[in-house]
């Protein structure tokens, strides 16, 4: 006779927290540069077309 044993595996989703934090870090940077070349174009380069 064969027996068959029934095995429950639980799997646990774990966020990388390092990661999460390192991409949060990544994109505020673009965002942040993004907005300093904004910023010296409207400072600098427009006025000097008016």
């Amino acid at each position: 006779m064969e027996e068959h044993k029934h095995v429950e595996v639980k799997r646990e989703e774990k966020t990388d927290t390092g990661l999460v934090g390192a991409t949060f870090i990544k994109y505020a940077a673009y965002i942040i540069i993004f907005f300093g070349i904004l910023w010296f174009l409207i400072s600098y380069v427009f006025p000097m077309f008016s």
